[in-house]
């Protein structure tokens, strides 16, 4: 193999790397961003759930729940 050859190879093997590496970090962003999307889903389920249960208390307080 001449310097050439040898030296394309390398340049082959490195860009395959940087591919691979690239694709696992485009993964861990990808699950990273679910994560946060699962995070702030229940989030808001939470807040919903107390906001009604604000509503709900001012209601029996002031008769408007019967």
């Amino acid at each position: 193999m001449n310097n050439n050859q040898s030296a394309s190879y390398q340049a082959g093997q490195i860009k395959a790397k940087a591919e691979e590496k690239g694709s696992q970090l485009k993964d861990q962003a990808s699950q990273a961003a679910a994560s946060a999307q699962d995070s702030m889903q229940q989030a808001g389920q939470q807040m919903k759930a107390s906001a009604q249960g604000a509503v709900d208390s001012a209601k029996d307080a002031t008769g408007m729940n019967k």
